[in-house]
């Protein structure tokens, strides 16, 4: 079965294959009696590379439930293709917060805090071991 230009568009945009989805139809689970159990409207995917698996048997279409199932399979691909390149960029902004030098005011401030320092530990006096 072929899937839809836009499903193809968007694993193609993620960077994976339709050919690395295993995709079956099992039986459904749940409420539903005797029409649930009989018939194999469930769609079942799992993305090889990733071990992402999605399960779908939220219509009583297995047409419906497949559309659905790979609508879902996609999301996870792309929140998963998003979340490393977020992970990247903020390395990135990490590592540039972290080496950029003191603005004026920063230094004016970390000058005032030392002197402040010093006035304090001077006032400390010598312990004598005068008994």
């Amino acid at each position: 079965m072929a899937l839809p230009t836009q499903i193809d568009e968007r694993l193609a945009a993620v960077g994976a294959n339709a050919a690395d989805v295993e995709e079956r139809f099992v039986r459904g689970s749940g409420p539903g009696g005797q029409k649930i159990n009989k018939t194999s409207s469930t769609v079942w995917l799992r993305h090889g590379p990733t071990g992402l698996e999605v399960r779908c048997q939220r219509e009583r279409s297995q047409a419906a439930n497949r559309a659905l199932a790979w609508l879902e399979m996609v999301g996870r691909l792309e929140a998963r293709a998003r979340a490393a390149t977020d992970a990247v960029v903020a390395a990135r902004e990490t590592e540039r917060r972290r080496t950029r030098q003191k603005s004026y005011g920063q230094k004016v401030r970390m000058i005032q805090a030392k002197k402040h320092r010093a006035k304090h530990k001077a006032k400390r006096g010598r312990v004598s071991s005068d008994e």
